[in-house]
């Protein structure tokens, strides 16, 4: 069964042409790791003037928590995170500790 999966976080304007730079030539060893954790059919979407990052990917595995777990604890995820964080900014309406806000799916045509 595939889980779809929602997010949404803001951009700072000053970093998001390296945000862009980063995103337009991923690392093979990154795009390996999200593979690894069962993530397909990952986007990023950017809302301007907003400032907003949607994110939407498809999660194919059997255990979610474990999976992304395991993703967050691999060094290349962290270097990643250690270059894109710093570009990003969660929501005024984040919950405390709330990174990317995820958004409740609505609808859907499969």
């Amino acid at each position: 069964m595939v889980q779809r999966i929602g997010m949404v976080i803001g951009v700072k304007p000053e970093k998001l042409a390296e945000y862009k730079r980063l995103h337009a030539e991923p690392w093979p060893e990154m795009n390996a790791a999200l593979s690894a954790a069962n993530i397909r059919n990952y986007s990023i979407y950017l809302r301007e003037p907003e400032m907003l990052l949607f994110g939407y990917w498809e999660y194919t595995g059997s255990d979610y928590e474990a999976d992304m777990r395991a993703l967050g604890e691999v060094a290349i995820t962290k270097q990643w995170l250690a270059l894109t964080d710093p570009c990003q900014a969660p929501l005024k309406t984040a919950a405390p500790g709330e990174w990317w806000s995820m958004i409740p799916e609505i609808y859907h045509l499969d």
